[in-house]
């Protein structure tokens, strides 16, 4: 049988210990100071120790090594002086590039995605999360193969396993095409069953809610207290990636599914778009969205339009959203309340999920989305 390897991280627990050099150029990013403060959050959720950050301005990237040849002279001289194993960049690579930084820079080089898609591995706990993520991460290496996969080579057996002429390279990305031709299969079988269960709960007559929003922005902490779940929350981004699905008691009798899913990220990498979208598809058939926001956040507005940008790609953008402004107790002078539309329909609210402040206002809105007497449609439908 065809043993799963292994999920590849960058940072195995001697590379955590070891220094890492950051790099974030500023290509009249107008974002640029929100960016690479959200670049040193990623990094820093890793455990790696951060040793340099080393910025600069350019008007395109360079062809060979993105950056230019006298930055890429100042990264060398960082890296030797911290002894650093990997450098990071806040920025995608193209292969070429990738190899071309390694063999100048002596030592490991990832891109923003490859950041991003190790993250995703450490936090990945279900079945399927994993399979999701090992997805994720072999489609965007099936482009570079820079280090070998000979690991699934030793699993299936070496003797006889190349092709007359075949070389190691073409045996690689044959032996990559067919992992990724099971994980796809397996992950098909996972949608089926998802599906069913959609289908299941429409048939009841239960309304699904969906929490959206940025990483970190309070939403695991926000399903806890609605549903009294114990779903691990944490002040990281990409503290939880399985989606969890809880039933809530909304009138005497009706009941609503709560889903808590993944965060969304600036450029959240497209195979880990497409890995997740049977689980990002939970949130494509819901009829209300929960759209929490950190009310905090100086760049909330820019946060908003990025997760909108995700829903769109996973054909949500569709779907009916209350705003919730969460965090109030982080910010002076403001206190719980409901903010209508022109039409009278409540469209924001602003509470505390940490502390509790404002939780009544958003059960009153629940309800007034979904009426005692809605609920025979979901029945009939």
């Amino acid at each position: 049988m065809f043993e799963r390897p292994d999920i590849q991280t960058a940072f195995d627990d001697s590379s955590e210990k070891e220094a890492v050099v950051l790099v974030h150029l500023n290509f009249n990013d107008p974002d640029y100071e929100d960016s690479q403060q959200e670049f040193i959050e990623l990094v820093g959720s890793t455990g790696a120790k951060i040793a340099a950050i080393i910025q600069g301005k350019r008007h395109r990237p360079d062809p060979k090594f993105f950056a230019g040849s006298g930055k890429v002279d100042e990264i060398a001289e960082n890296v030797m002086a911290s002894h650093a194993a990997l450098v990071i960049f806040n920025h995608e690579l193209s292969p070429s590039q990738e190899r071309n930084l390694e063999q100048q820079l002596k030592c490991r080089v990832l891109g923003r995605t490859g950041l991003i898609l190790d993250i995703f591995a450490r936090r990945a706990r279900s079945h399927e999360g994993k399979l999701q993520v090992e997805l994720a991460q072999l489609q965007h290496l099936s482009t570079r193969l820079v280090r070998g996969w000979t690991h699934l080579e030793r699993q299936k057996g070496g003797i006889g396993l190349r092709g007359p002429g075949e070389t190691q390279l073409e045996t690689d990305r044959r032996l990559l095409g067919q992992r990724i031709k099971s994980l796809k299969k397996r992950l098909g079988k996972v949608q089926s069953q998802r599906e069913q269960g959609r289908r299941s709960r429409q048939r009841g007559g239960v309304p699904v809610v969906s929490l959206v929003g940025y990483t970190n922005v309070g939403k695991s902490t926000l399903f806890n207290k609605i549903t009294s779940a114990k779903v691990y929350a944490d002040d990281r981004l990409f503290a939880t990636l399985d989606p969890t699905l809880r039933r809530v008691k909304l009138h005497d009798t009706q009941l609503l599914i709560l889903a808590d899913t993944v965060g969304f990220i600036r450029d959240l990498p497209h195979d880990l778009v497409e890995s997740f979208r049977s689980t990002l598809e939970e949130t494509r058939d819901a009829e209300l969205l929960l759209h929490v926001v950190d009310c905090g956040a100086n760049d909330r507005d820019d946060l908003i339009h990025h997760v909108n940008e995700v829903l769109k790609q996973i054909d949500a953008d569709e779907v009916r959203q209350l705003i919730v402004y969460n965090k109030i107790d982080n910010v002076e002078d403001i206190s719980p309340r409901i903010e209508r539309d022109d039409e009278g329909n409540i469209d924001r609210i602003w509470l505390s999920a940490k502390t509790g402040e404002g939780l009544e206002l958003l059960r009153e809105a629940l309800k007034e989305y979904f009426p005692e007497e809605s609920f025979s449609e979901y029945v009939e439908a």
